[in-house]
């Protein structure tokens, strides 16, 4: 799989780039991040935010942080299309990695393990990501929300980049 997504032949959904991530100790917007062209400036311009789109669900991602820039946090702009499904199944990384989810606007419900959230606008929830999560929109029209990630491993998300 990994060899067709190197030879543009075929386009990951997001559970497999999150899988890729955990194996390479990484967060998943880190696999966005381009650091050889950058000068690692503290600024993210709006025209250089990467933006990504899921092929399976249409799921749309935002790099919102500086790409390269030496930060503890990361910040990651989501839309969740009507009726979408996004589940992440790695569960234990070499890196922990916490998240805050604030629902900027709409509906979705989060499944964290056996416990299940139903977040609406200004909601927040803060997980760590070390076991199933699942994001679902169950309305009829699209959620936007922003992810703050940390990671605990030598002290910065960038640790093994």
């Amino acid at each position: 799989m990994i060899s067709l997504i190197e030879h543009g032949e075929s386009s990951p959904t997001a559970a497999i780039l999150d899988r890729l991530a955990a194996g390479l100790g990484v967060s998943l917007a880190s696999l966005f991040s381009n650091e050889e062209s950058c000068s690692a400036s503290p600024l993210a311009r709006r025209v250089d935010q990467y933006t990504w789109r899921d092929p399976g669900t249409g799921y749309m991602r935002r790099n919102l942080s500086p790409p390269g820039y030496p930060s503890r946090i990361e910040l990651v702009e989501v839309v969740l299309p009507a009726g979408a499904r996004v589940t992440y199944d790695t569960g234990i990384r070499t890196v922990n990695i916490s998240q805050q989810v604030w629902i900027i606007d709409g509906d979705i419900v989060v499944t964290i393990g056996r416990e299940t959230y139903r977040l609406t606008t200004d909601d927040c929830l803060a997980m760590r990501v070390d076991q199933l999560v699942v994001f679902q929109n169950l309305t009829d029209k699209p959620s936007r929300h922003l992810v703050a990630l940390s990671a605990d491993r030598n002290g910065s998300i960038y640790a093994q980049r």
